[in-house]
């Protein structure tokens, strides 16, 4: 027992004593703690307070700072608006100074204005013055000349007028007087010129017309007094009658086959007659045209019965008969036509196409050409219109419209025909250049005239180096006729070209008819 006692007090011992050890272990922890403590807060104090004190110097440099660039701005401030306010009163005394000019202005417009106003009123009093004198003096002389105003005045303008077409017409005569007389030589060598290259035999042969006279002295008569003859033949016919040396004849000149002839009729015709005047050319000129208009439809037929072709209209036939008087590049026409169609019947007979419908197409492929002068177009074109108007076939259609290789043959019948007419005209001797160059020419001139108002008939004579213009009397006169002439000259050299000189000859002739009863 006592050991346990022992031993429980031992144990006892022992846990006091660690106990004693412990509160001693701790209670001096807790002072070394404290003490550390202690001494941390003291340096916690001292870095606040330090850094107190930095932030307030901080502060007070910052304050500064701010204090001196505030002022600083402030300083910059007050001179920028001390510049504005020197600008602000420098502008200020401009615009002062303009408002005083505007002022002044504005006095000086009004004052002007009114003026002006005055002056205005003055003017607008004086101008209803002087209207109403202007109205009592054209009364005035309204009943002094017996004529209105308007009639006054379309009065002055016809007489200006009048005045300068006299006076114009008088300078054109004078300049064309000194032309003539400065350009003599020069006229001479185009005469010559022309000559050189117009009068080939061709020329004289298909142009001009020799008629007989039983002795010299009808040629007196056909002149007949003062020239009346001669110029209604002229004039009637279209033709040129020359009247010189050569005797017992006398020759009709023109490029129209048939006014040639007419006028080749109506003469022999005027000749065994004997009666020779105006009213008997008349009317021998009148049964010319007649007997030709004959002749034309019988060459017509005897064409269609030479080739043997049948059934033509009679229009066509008559045509055909027309082309005796015409010639293309010195090629009677007629005779032209005849052969291509003989030449297609013979190609067609070799061919074994169809000879009659081969020889009708050849003999119409130039119908065109009888009247391509009269209307507007190629001879091609006009030959196909033809053709449709008086009902013939297809085929001789195209055998006209293509003979020339402006379309595309459609049939061997059209062929043939375009192989005919290239043989008839590349033959030698068939063709000459120069006539058909002369023809168009003629055309030409003709047409230029009648372009220009007041012409009532345009006749090309003598080869081209003469066109013959007959006027209306009562449209155009007599100054008229000399610029209607200068005009239609510059136009002839502006458009044309040819050799030599052309003369323009315009006539105006009034004529007056009354019976004795």
């Amino acid at each position: 027992m006592p050991i346990i006692y022992a031993v429980i007090m031992t144990i006892i011992a022992v846990i006091i004593t660690a106990l004693i050890v412990w509160n001693v272990a701790i209670s001096y922890r807790k002072k070394v703690v404290e003490s550390k403590i202690g001494s941390a807060e003291e340096k916690a104090r001292e870095i606040i307070d330090e850094a107190m004190k930095v932030a307030e110097t901080k502060k007070r440099e910052g304050l500064l700072e701010v204090k001196e660039e505030a002022l600083k701005n402030k300083n910059e401030l007050e001179k920028e608006s001390k510049e504005r306010r020197s600008e602000l009163q420098k502008y200020e005394k401009r615009v002062l100074a303009k408002e005083e000019a505007v002022d002044r202005k504005a006095d000086s417009l009004e004052k002007r204005e009114n003026q002006l106003s005055s002056r205005e009123d003055k003017l607008n009093r004086q101008l209803a013055e002087v209207n109403e004198l202007n109205q009592k003096r054209v009364q005035e002389l309204e009943r002094i000349s017996g004529l209105t105003s308007e009639q006054a005045k379309e009065y002055l303008l016809r007489t200006v007028e009048d005045d300068v077409k006299h006076e114009t017409a008088m300078l054109v005569k004078d300049l064309e007087n000194k032309a003539k007389e400065e350009a003599n030589k020069k006229a001479k060598e185009y005469v010559v010129t022309a000559i050189q290259k117009c009068a080939a035999d061709h020329v004289a042969e298909t142009t001009i017309s020799v008629v007989p006279l039983p002795n010299d002295e009808m040629k007196g008569r056909i002149i007949g007094r003062e020239g009346r003859n001669i110029r209604t033949l002229e004039t009637m016919t279209g033709i040129d009658l020359i009247i010189d040396d050569t005797p017992e004849a006398v020759i009709l000149s023109s490029f129209d086959p048939i006014r040639r002839e007419v006028a080749r009729i109506a003469l022999e015709k005027l000749i065994v007659d004997g009666r020779i005047h105006p009213a008997r050319i008349e009317e021998m000129v009148e049964k010319a045209q007649k007997e030709v208009e004959t002749m034309i439809r019988e060459e017509g037929e005897a064409a269609t019965l030479e080739v043997g072709v049948h059934g033509i209209h009679p229009e066509l036939v008559r045509l055909l008969g027309k082309m005796k008087y015409r010639t293309s590049y010195g090629q009677n026409a007629l005779r032209h036509s005849i052969e291509v169609a003989h030449l297609s019947g013979l190609l067609a007979g070799e061919l074994g196409a169809d000879v009659r419908m081969a020889k009708r197409a050849g003999l119409l492929h130039d119908i065109g050409k009888s009247v391509d002068h009269e209307m507007e177009g190629s001879h091609i074109s006009i030959g196909v219109d033809l053709c449709r108007k008086y009902k013939e076939s297809a085929v001789v259609i195209n055998a006209v419209e293509s003979h020339h290789g402006d379309v595309e043959p459609e049939t061997l019948i059209a062929c043939i025909v375009q192989a005919a007419d290239t043989i008839s005209a590349a033959r030698p001797g068939a063709r000459r250049e120069t006539l058909e160059t002369y023809t168009n020419r003629l055309k030409q001139l003709e047409d230029i005239a009648n372009e220009f108002k007041g012409v009532d008939k345009s006749f090309a004579i003598q080869a081209g180096r003469e066109i013959r213009i007959m006027v209306v009397p009562e449209q155009i006169n007599d100054d008229d006729m000399v610029l209607l002439a200068r005009d239609i000259s510059k136009k002839i050299e502006d458009e044309l070209e040819y050799p030599g000189q052309i003369k323009v000859n315009v006539i105006r002739e009034s004529r007056v008819t009354d019976y004795a009863k």
